[in-house]
């Protein structure tokens, strides 16, 4: 019999298998298979094949759209939203719309090619957290945006068109569905009990120990309590901040270091799958910072969102968290 368990935050309610629970390896799973290496715009000495950069982490006395560097920033070539322009929101009768204002932009993690996040040193890592923090502070002095996206596809089937390891952030003119649901609950719980629903889910992680994989001085990794996906796990700060570009050095060091050990611990257990990630923090210029705690959700594509979930928003989830913590927690 499966279990139902309502998440904290959103309210929202799942199925988890704890009698019968799926084991790793009866997961689907993607081989991960380079294909394009030959080819691929991102690679070291290819830099011209690119919209020019951003900004990019270098060598000292290399210059810009040329080899030398560690970690570039690009435009997206194709975007989905641009720079230029002006919103001008309008209304057709009920259906609101406006232009297709916002930001699109690449992280290239890494010249390697065959080097995905989970194979990167921490000194590595740190260097690509940096760029998510820069970036953001910089499309938050937009005016006309009101929320900046940082997310990683990693696999076909987790929607990554190229396989060379890459990130992206979106600035948006709105506030994302998702995130205004969290905001919801977090000023729900609050409002109630006169805390952060994200520090009190830290606090009882802590306490009751069995669904956490890692933590350091600054972050904890855990299987949520209410997952929607097998193996779903959250990067959580253990001291209360709204938002992702208030973070400090060291909190980005310990960032850096935790996030490469979790998703290194994902590809040891469950051979390499394919995953997305995403950051949920505050709204720019929210001004409830104490209501609202920023975390990374790491979800592995091991299963398929099928009828019951799109005609409930209910998720069935095959494997316990307590036991997915544990084989994430004790891999060597």
């Amino acid at each position: 019999m499966g279990e139902l368990r309502r998440d904290p935050v959103v309210g929202r309610w799942v199925i988890v298998e704890t009698e019968h629970p799926d084991r790793p390896e009866n997961l689907t799973q993607e081989p991960h298979v380079f294909k394009q290496e030959g080819t691929c715009q991102f690679c070291y000495g290819r830099e011209a094949q690119t919209p020019p950069e951003i900004e990019a982490s270098r060598l000292q006395g290399t210059g810009a759209n040329a080899p030398g560097w560690k970690v570039r920033v690009i435009p997206n070539k194709f975007p989905a939203l641009t720079i230029e322009g002006q919103l001008e929101k309008r209304g057709v009768g009920i259906y609101d719309l406006s232009n297709g204002i916002g930001a699109h932009e690449v992280v290239i993690e890494t010249p390697e090619h065959r080097k995905g996040m989970a194979d990167l040193s921490d000194e590595e890592v740190l260097e690509v957290i940096r760029k998510y923090k820069s970036r953001t502070l910089a499309l938050s002095q937009d005016r006309r945006l009101k929320y900046v996206l940082i997310f990683k596809n990693y696999g076909e089937s987790a929607g990554a068109s190229l396989e060379h390891g890459h990130s992206q952030i979106i600035a948006l003119p709105m506030v994302p569905k998702y995130v205004l649901e969290e905001l919801e609950g977090a000023k729900h719980y609050f409002d109630y009990r006169g805390r952060c629903v994200f520090c009190d889910l830290l606090s009882q992680e802590l306490l009751e120990k069995t669904r956490i994989v890692v933590e350091n001085k600054n972050f904890l990794a855990f299987c949520p309590f209410a997952p929607r996906f097998p193996f779903e796990t959250w990067i959580v700060p253990k001291e209360h901040n709204a938002f992702f570009g208030d973070i400090s050095d060291e909190q980005q060091y310990h960032l850096a270091s935790i996030l490469k050990e979790t998703l290194r611990r994902c590809k040891l257990v469950l051979s390499d799958p394919a995953y997305n990630f995403f950051v949920h923090h505050a709204p720019i210029a929210y001004e409830h910072k104490e209501r609202f705690h920023w975390h990374i959700e790491i979800i592995p594509k091991l299963t398929s969102i099928a009828g019951f979930e799109w005609g409930t928003g209910f998720y069935v989830v095959s494997t316990d968290p307590d036991l997915t913590a544990k084989y994430l927690r004790e891999t060597k």
